[in-house]
């Protein structure tokens, strides 16, 4: 064991070695290229060249291996205020053999982790944060929270050897710097083939610390605890992306925000065991490549060998924290600001969503219909003129060329159906009731059923369309009331923007609005400085939802994102909901208004999250 630690470390010091191996190998040759000069002409050829030569590649690996860690997003709770919570700390700490954290934070995330402030790839350690999740808090007892956070510090513990702690520094740190390096930096190559040497060498040992780590959780809060954290945290973790993809996403993005985000999340755990049990029963996602976990089953029947106390009866956590929910409507304002969106309870916040949903769908088939109709079809009293005089059939068999005639009545019944539920919402006349184990449900105010199915079958008659007609107008459904035209929505609030961006390989100014991306042609290089004035005028003035801002501009809403990877820092892939794609990479030239780069990377991790 002392051996391999001993190899770690001594690989991860090669690493700076390497970077002084490149920067002599450009030094070297230069000077003596200018040992061969005149005096005259190495003062005044040779001595620019040097300088240009070896700043290239000192920038070059310096920007290679420096890397900012951005601080996760939180609350940070202090000894006098979670006195429970710190005690668990203080205990994994001591089980581990090795200092507490100097600060505590909560953050949003169905994770924790230790994050140590590091220089020189880990060689030198600084000050250490535990960051908890509000969501394990929620979920979980005393006891998987005590294993852990012991795990985690369990990787800090000089069990393993005196710089076993500098050796899981190092592997955190190389792990976090070698995928950022820039394909086009010159330093990156031979960097990026030492990290491949340096994780074989580093791998035993890397595996045989995180079995430790589970060793010390397990003493410290009893095997199955530490087991049942191995088996729940992946699962927690999925939960928290299905909240995010269906009960936060849709409305967020429609411009609402609910009052209490993680009590919403609360209510999601109590409902959804059945999806919490088929998530327990996936396979674990394949590791990434620097990923130092062994494998769960590995885990597991390592943990099953070496037994140990099962731990006792299960502690609730709100002992830990004192007033949970208000720590929960805490981290919301700093975790999700609203940002000009609306705060609503849940159940409106769930209707405002649904209605923007149905809108969209209805607003399209509309379109569809105008098109092949030629002429404008703006309402479902439109649609029930075409159905009264036979043609809405008709055009369907074009909308639908091939279909079964069944099959062609089902559409024209389901797309009357949509058009009716939007008169109805446009009219006061029906709610959403929203389900949080299943879909939601339009009903009349009261909270009666509402059979618009019925009525669309009605409608599509050319025999029954005045019935359904008076039937409508009885319910108060006022069918001339059509979806919100484009642009009607609320305006944006502008969170940052960045000029000379490459979007789809052109220049292009981006403005991050709360709702979008608002794409402008850029300028040409010359003109730097009028980009980023014209752009800051775009910022401050008045930018509707989905409304164009200036000639060939194109508004991506969040909304019509399917998909959203950062593929390295300050590069993007965004995949669209109608099958296209859409490539942001910053370059050398990119300047940014307040809030460019960090808005755009918030909009990208949220939409990674609720996707």
């Amino acid at each position: 064991m002392q051996n391999r630690v001993w190899a770690s470390v001594a690989a991860l010091a090669g690493f700076l070695a390497v970077a002084a191996l490149q920067l002599a190998l450009v030094v070297v040759p230069v000077l003596l290229v200018l040992s061969m000069l005149p005096g005259a002409a190495a003062l005044r050829v040779g001595l620019p060249v040097c300088i240009a030569t070896v700043g290239v590649m000192g920038y070059a690996t310096w920007q290679a291996l420096h890397t900012r860690r951005p601080e996760p997003v939180g609350i940070p709770v202090g000894r006098a205020d979670a006195p429970g919570l710190w005690a668990l700390v203080d205990g994994a700490a001591a089980a581990a053999g090795t200092r507490a954290p100097d600060r505590v934070t909560i953050v949003a995330d169905a994770a924790a982790r230790v994050i140590e402030h590091t220089r020189l790839l880990g060689l030198a350690g600084g000050r250490r944060d535990l960051y908890l999740g509000l969501p394990l808090l929620q979920a979980w007892d005393v006891a998987p929270l005590k294993a852990v956070v012991a795990h985690e510090l369990g990787h800090f513990s000089p069990a393993a050897g005196r710089l076993a702690p500098m050796a899981y520094r190092g592997r955190v740190a190389v792990g976090r710097v070698v995928p950022r390096i820039p394909r086009r930096n010159p330093a990156g190559p031979l960097l990026r083939a030492y990290a491949r040497f340096y994780r074989r060498v580093d791998a035993p040992f890397s595996t045989e610390q995180e079995l430790r780590a589970d060793r010390i959780a397990a003493g410290y809060a009893g095997t199955a605890a530490a087991s049942a954290v191995l088996r729940d945290l992946p699962v927690l973790d999925g939960l928290v992306r299905i909240f995010h993809a269906e009960y936060l996403g849709p409305g967020w993005q429609a411009g609402h925000v609910p009052d209490d985000i993680f009590g919403g999340f609360l209510r999601v755990l109590a409902a959804r065991a059945e999806d919490v049990a088929v998530l327990r029963a996936r396979d674990p996602a394949l590791p990434s490549t620097w990923d130092t976990h062994p494998p769960r089953s590995e885990r597991l029947a390592a943990l099953t060998a070496a037994g140990g106390d099962e731990g006792g009866e299960g502690e609730e956590a709100a002992e830990l924290v004192p007033d949970l929910p208000g720590l929960g409507r805490a981290l919301q304002a700093v975790a999700f600001p609203p940002q000009g969106r609306t705060a609503a309870g849940w159940d409106d916040f769930f209707g405002a969503a649904r209605t923007v949903e149905v809108e969209r769908e209805a607003g399209a088939a509309l379109t569809t219909l105008s098109r092949v109709a030629g002429s404008p079809v703006a309402t479902a009293a439109d649609v029930l003129d075409l159905a009264g005089d036979g043609r809405l059939r008709k055009l369907a068999e074009s909308v639908f060329p091939g279909l079964p005639a069944d099959e062609t009545a089902l559409r024209v019944a389901e797309l009357v159906t949509l058009l009716l539920a939007v008169a109805a919402l446009r009219s006061d006349a029906a709610r959403w009731r929203h389900s949080w184990t299943g879909t939601a449900e339009l009903v009349a105010p009261d909270g009666a059923h509402l059979d618009l199915g019925g009525l669309a079958a009605l409608a599509v008659d050319p025999a029954t369309v005045a019935t359904a007609r008076e039937r409508l107008a009885e319910l108060g459904i006022d069918v001339s009331a059509g979806p919100a035209a484009q642009g009607a929505h609320p305006r944006a609030e502008v969170v940052g923007g960045v000029v000379n961006v490459v979007v789809d390989g052109a220049r292009t100014d981006l403005l991050i609005v709360d709702t979008g991306l608002v794409l402008v042609p850029g300028l040409p290089r010359s003109q730097n400085g009028s980009a980023k004035r014209r752009l800051a005028e775009f910022a401050s003035a008045d930018v509707p939802r989905r409304q164009v801002i200036a000639p060939e501009t194109r508004f991506v809403a969040y909304a019509d994102v399917a998909r959203a990877t950062q593929v390295k820092r300050r590069s993007w892939d965004l995949e669209l909901r109608d099958g296209g794609t859409l490539s942001v990479r910053g370059a050398l030239d990119s300047d940014e208004l307040p809030g460019g780069w960090n808005a755009l990377g918030d909009a990208v991790a949220f939409l990674s999250r609720t996707r």
